[in-house]
Order: C-alpha cells, then structure tokens, then sequence
C-alpha cells in the first residue's frame, strides 16, 4: 500500500477550517490513517520558514485559512521551493466576493469566532433576562449590568429583552406598595439602576386595555387612579432611597428608552474605568 501522504492544516486563526476540509478531504480515500496537523495562530514570515521546512522531511500537502496576502505570499513562494503543493481555502472564495461587491475585505484572522462570541454573550443576556425577570431570584441583581425598576405596566420586560439583544444583562424589579423590594436592591450600585415612572393617566388606559384583554371590567383597583396615583409616590420614594436616574416612560417609544439606559451604561463605563 502507499504511504500515506501528511495533511498540514495551516491558519492564522484557530484552524477548525482548514482541519475540517483537510479530514473531510481524507474521508474520501477510505482511510483514517492520515495523519493531519494543524498548525494554528499562524503570525509571521518566520513561521512560514518553520513549517514549510518540517514539512519538506515528509511526503506532504499544505491547506490553509490564511487570509494575511503576506502570508499567503510566503507560504507559496516557499512551499514551491520544496515542491509542496498548497491549496488556499480561503483566498479564492475572498478573491470572488470583492470582485463581485466591489467591496475591500478586512483581511483580519479570527472574525468569523469574534462573532460567534458575540452571538454567545446575546443568548447568554437573554437568558440572563428570562431568570431575572419580575424580581425573580433577586440574587441576580447583583450580577445584572442595569436593574430596572418600576411599578407595573412601565414596560420593564420588554426593555430587558430589548437591552438583552444587545447584549445587556438586564435584572427588573416591580414596585408595588404592599411587598418590600429585595434587600439585594440596595446593595446593587446606584449608578447600576434606573427607575421608570410613566404619567398616571397614561398608565390608567394602559392598565384599562390590559384588563379588557383578560375579560375583566376597567373598575378593577388595578386601574383605579388613586391605586396608581399611590403606586407611583411608592415607587419613586424607592427610587429615591436607590439614588437612581429616573426616565419617564410616558410618551417613549421601548427602542427610545432603551437608548436612554444604554448611554446610562456606557457612562457608567466610561466613569468607573
């Protein structure tokens, strides 16, 4: 039988590509004896000059994800030198898409895990969201980037799902006059909470549509005035005790007033580095 030739899977970034073609490639010979070594984090020239010569001792084909030109360069310069052939996986395919869009690749290693990451950080935000929601489990307001507070219908949920999108660990906390807010609140940072209030009328209809949708009458104490005129002097001495900014949810669109919580946070950033 042949011997056998040695896959080199060469990358500047982790290399998963260039494996997966080069193990897919020798499931077509009905053997899994290849040997295949992927030489991941590919950086420099000199590096190049390394594996090329290792490989030069063995009957050998190089694959690569290199999307560096230099060393993409290098490597078929000095890999034609030995007698190596080489097959670039990515190059042709990047080579393709700007001659048809026009548009200038960034020829940066890595992108396709950096978006990965940041696929992993939105579900994780999200998740976050669902078990913190409400006030459930209030030791999540210790590890929430913002806490929401408000008294019902001030559209808290959907704000923490919003903000989750965008990768925001998002705790909320309902207000209600006759349960104590978790002790857990007032150990959270005053600059990690925002307090929302909304104009009492606007919350009457509100909560008026919301009965008339669970099949109950509009004179529920639930959207009596007074009720809510009480809820709301609750929630914003809470809010007071919070130290907290306030925004006022009434005429506010949820993508407007998550971009107010955003630049809250993104202050808040900038002013604890």
């Amino acid at each position: 039988m042949a011997k056998l030739p040695i896959i080199y899977a060469l990358s500047d970034s982790l290399g998963e590509t260039a494996e997966m073609v080069a193990r897919a490639t020798a499931s077509q010979f009905n053997s899994s004896e290849f040997d295949i070594i992927r030489i991941p984090y590919i950086n420099s020239v000199e590096q190049i000059a390394e594996t090329v010569q290792e490989a030069a001792n063995h009957s050998c084909v190089i694959c690569h994800t290199l999307v560096s030109p230099d060393l993409r360069e290098a490597l078929l310069e000095q890999a034609k030198e030995h007698n190596i052939p080489t097959i670039d996986i990515m190059g042709p395919m990047i080579a393709a898409v700007q001659d048809i869009s026009g548009i200038t690749p960034r020829l940066k290693p890595g992108l396709i895990h950096k978006l990965d990451q940041e696929y992993f950080k939105r579900v994780e935000a999200v998740e976050f969201a669902v078990k913190y929601d409400d006030g459930k489990n209030p030791w999540g307001l210790l590890k929430a980037d913002i806490v929401i507070l408000g008294v019902s219908r001030t559209s808290k949920t959907p704000l923490s799902m919003y903000l989750a999108h965008k990768k925001v660990k998002v705790a909320n906390v309902p207000l209600v006059p006759e349960i104590p807010p978790p002790q857990e609140l007032f150990q959270v940072p005053p600059h990690r909470t925002v307090g929302l209030i909304i104009d009492k009328f606007k919350l009457n209809e509100i909560r008026s549509e919301r009965l008339k949708t669970m099949g109950l009458g509009p004179d529920a104490s639930y959207a009596n005035i007074e009720r809510i005129h009480e809820e709301l002097d609750y929630a914003r001495s809470i809010m007071r005790r919070v130290q907290c900014p306030i925004i006022d949810v009434s005429n506010k669109a949820i993508e407007e007033t998550a971009n107010r919580i955003l630049e809250i946070v993104q202050k808040n950033k900038l002013a604890n580095l």
